[in-house]
C-alpha cells in the first residue's frame, strides 16, 4: 500500500538520523491536510534537505542515485514512455539493458507508478534515485515544453493542417483546451527561464521556438509534432493580443495582460508574415524589471552622484544612448520616478508605452493618426510640463523641437542610437542642429550596456596571463597577482555559467571644455579623448570595474563594448 510505502519512508529518515520522531508526526499531519507526497511535505516544512532524502533512499534501500544534467539519453529511451505519463508522475527512462528499463523517479516508493510501467511497457521495470528538479529539466529537454499537451491534441486530432486552412476554421481550432494550456506553458516556461522574448518561427519542416535570456537566444525543446499545430497556436496568440486572425498577409502588433504567480506581466506581440506561415515576436515586460530604482541599474557610486545631479537640473537635455535592448528605458523610467513628485508636471511621449507611471502622463505615439514624436512634443509643450520625456529622437523635427524645449527652461529626457556618449553629439550635427543649439541645450549623454553576471553558485577563480590581459587591454597593476572569474555552467543557470545582467555606464558631462569642441564641429573621438581627460569612465573602464569584482568575465565586456 502507497501508505506503508509513506511510513516506510519516515523510519528510514529516522534511522538515518537526518529525521526527529516529532517533525515526522508534523510532517505526516500535514501530508493527510493536503496529500502531497510526504518527501516534499517534510522539505518544505524545512525538516529535511532533497540531497538527505535522496541520499537515505540510496543508502537503505540500495537504489542507486542518477545525475541526471550530464546524463545523455537515447531518443529511442524516451519514445519508450509516453510524455502524458511522464509528466504525470514525474519520472524519466534512461538507459535499457538486456530487456530491462531503468526509470529515474524521485519518489521510489511510489511503487503502482513502476507497477503501471511494467503494464504499460511489458518492461522489467528498474528504479533509479533522482531529484523532482533533475527529472523536470530532463523532461523539457528530451520531451520539449508542453509534450503531453502536444500528444494528447495530436490524437484527438483528425483533421490535416491543410484541411484547417482551406476551411479558415482557425478560430474553432484555437478555443481548443488543449491549444489554450500549450501557450500557457510556453509564456510560464519563458518567464520562469527569466526570457525578455519568444520566438515563434515557422520553417519548412519545423517549428522553432526560442527564448532570449540574458540577451541571448536559446532554442528550446519542443515535441516533433508542433509544426502540425502552427497556425492554432499563432491563432490562439492573435486572439489573446486583440488581433485579427483572418490577415495572414500584413505585420500585426498587439499587447496581452497576464498574470504569473500575482506578478502582472505584460506581453508585447509582433506578427510577421513569412515564406513558411507567420514569425510570432512575444517581448515580455514586467513590472519588477521596468521600476527599478537608480541604486538597483548598477551605477557604480560616483556615477550614481553624477546622474542624481543630472537628473536635478531645473532645464536641459539629458540622452540616453545605446543599441536596442541595452536598458535605456528602464535608466529613463528609473529617473523620472526618482524626481516624480506633486510639484512637478512629467508628461512622456511614447512608442510603445511600456509601463504605466503613476502620477505621470504618458502619450503613445499613433503615426497612423499623425500623432508623432514631433506632433505629440508640440502638443506637450501647450500643457505647462516641467519635465518631458521623448522615447526616442528620430528625426531632426524631434530634435529641433526637443532642444527649444530645453532652452525655454524644460527638463528633457530622451534616448539616441549611437555605440557611445560622444556619439550622440555627431549624431545630432549630422541631423543638422545647429552646434551652438547641442552646445547649449545639452546637459549630459549617458550610454549604457548589459553585461551578463557570472552565476554565483558556479563562478571559479582562474589567475590569468599577463600577455592575454595586456592584449585585451584589462588594467593590471604592475607586480600584483590578480585573481579574475570565469563562468563554468551549472543546473541553476541552465548551464551557461552566467544569470541575470549588469548595466555599465559612460557619462559624458557637457562642461565648457567639451562645449568648446562642439562648437568646433570636433570629431567623436576627439570629444570621447578630452571627455576622458577630464575624468570621464568609458563603457569599457565600467566593464572593466565589473570584471575586478567578479561580477562578469573579460570576454563578457569584450562581447558588448566596443573598441577605445
Amino acid at each position: 500500500m502507497v501508505q506503508e510505502g509513506k511510513e516506510m519512508l519516515g523510519e528510514l529518515l529516522i534511522k538515518s538520523g537526518v529525521l526527529t520522531k516529532e517533525q515526522l508526526e508534523r510532517g505526516l499531519e500535514e501530508h493527510k491536510k493536503t496529500g502531497e507526497r510526504l518527501g516534499n511535505v517534510l522539505i518544505g516544512l524545512g525538516f529535511l534537505s532533497e540531497k538527505d532524502l535522496l541520499k537515505t533512499l540510496e543508502s537503505q534501500l540500495g537504489i542507486p542515485y542518477v545525475s541526471l544534467s550530464n546524463l545523455k539519453i537515447e531518443p529511442s529511451i524516451i519514445s519508450k514512455i509516453p510524455a502524458n505519463f511522464v509528466y504525470t508522475h514525474n519520472l524519466i527512462p534512461i538507459k535499457e539493458e538486456n530487456g530491462v528499463l531503468t526509470v529515474a523517479v524521485s519518489d521510489p516508493l511510489d511503487i503502482h507508478t513502476l507497477d503501471d510501467i511494467r503494464l504499460l511497457l511489458g518492461y522489467e521495470v528498474k528504479a533509479a534515485i533522482s531529484s523532482k528538479r533533475d527529472i523536470d529539466g530532463a523532461i523539457k529537454k528530451y520531451y520539449g515544453v508542453g509534450a503531453a499537451t502536444m500528444e494528447k491534441i495530436a490524437a484527438e486530432s483528425k483533421e490535416e493542417l491543410v484541411t484547417v486552412r482551406e476551411k479558415f476554421d482557425i478560430g474553432d481550432m484555437s478555443s481548443d483546451a488543449s491549444i489554450i494550456k500549450f501557450v500557457n506553458q510556453v509564456i510560464l516556461e519563458a518567464f520562469h527561464s527569466r526570457a525578455t522574448d519568444i520566438h515563434i518561427e515557422p520553417f519548412e519542416n519545423e517549428l522553432r521556438i526560442r527564448y532570449r535570456i540574458d540577451g541571448i537566444l536559446h532554442e528550446t525543446p519542443t515535441p516533433t509534432t508542433i509544426n502540425r499545430f502552427h497556425s492554432a497556436i499563432v491563432s490562439r496568440i492573435k486572439i489573446m493580443a486583440d488581433l485579427n486572425i483572418a490577415e495572414k498577409r500584413l505585420p500585426q502588433d498587439g499587447r496581452i495582460k497576464v498574470k504569473v504567480t500575482d506578478e502582472d506581466i505584460d506581453l508585447r506581440v509582433s506578427v510577421i508574415p513569412t515564406i513558411f506561415g507567420e514569425s510570432v515576436n512575444i517581448r515580455l515586460l514586467s513590472k519588477s524589471t521596468l521600476l527599478l530604482g537608480l541604486e538597483q541599474i548598477g551605477l557604480s557610486n560616483e556615477d550614481l552622484k553624477i546622474l542624481n545631479s543630472l537628473i536635478k537640473k531645473p532645464h536641459g537635455i539629458i540622452l540616453v544612448t545605446g543599441p536596442t535592448g541595452c536598458g535605456k528605458t528602464t535608466t529613463l523610467y528609473a529617473s523620472l520616478s526618482k524626481i516624480n513628485s506633486v510639484e512637478r508636471k512629467i508628461i512622456t511621449i511614447e512608442d510603445p508605452i511600456e509601463y504605466q507611471l503613476k502620477g505621470i502622463s504618458q502619450i503613445q505615439v499613433k503615426p497612423q493618426i499623425a500623432l508623432t514624436f514631433a506632433s505629440g512634443l508640440r502638443a506637450i509643450l501647450r500643457q505647462d510640463p516641467d519635465v518631458i520625456m521623448v522615447g526616442e529622437i528620430r528625426d531632426a523635427e524631434t530634435a529641433e523641437i526637443a532642444i527649444r524645449s530645453a532652452l525655454t527652461g524644460h527638463l528633457v529626457f530622451s534616448t539616441l542610437h549611437t555605440n557611445d556618449a560622444a556619439g550622440g553629439i555627431t549624431r545630432l550635427t549630422d541631423m543638422g542642429i545647429e552646434p551652438f543649439l547641442i552646445a547649449s541645450s545639452i546637459e549630459g549623454l549617458v550610454a549604457q550596456r548589459l553585461v551578463r553576471i557570472l552565476c554565483a553558485k558556479c563562478k571559479e577563480p582562474y589567475r590569468p596571463e599577463a600577455d592575454y590581459l595586456k592584449e585585451m587591454g584589462f588594467p593590471v597593476p604592475e607586480g600584483k597577482d590578480f585573481v579574475l572569474y570565469r563562468e563554468k555552467g551549472c543546473d541553476e543557470c541552465r548551464h551557461t555559467g552566467y544569470q541575470g545582467r549588469n548595466a555599465i555606464f559612460e557619462i559624458l558631462l557637457i562642461t565648457e571644455p567639451i562645449k568648446n569642441l562642439i562648437l568646433k564641429k570636433a570629431s567623436a573621438g576627439e570629444i570621447k579623448h578630452q571627455a576622458q581627460k577630464l575624468g570621464m569612465k568609458t563603457l569599457r573602464d565600467a566593464g572593466w570595474d565589473n570584471a575586478k569584482e567578479g561580477l562578469t568575465t573579460i570576454e563578457e565586456v569584450l562581447r558588448v563594448a566596443e573598441e577605445e
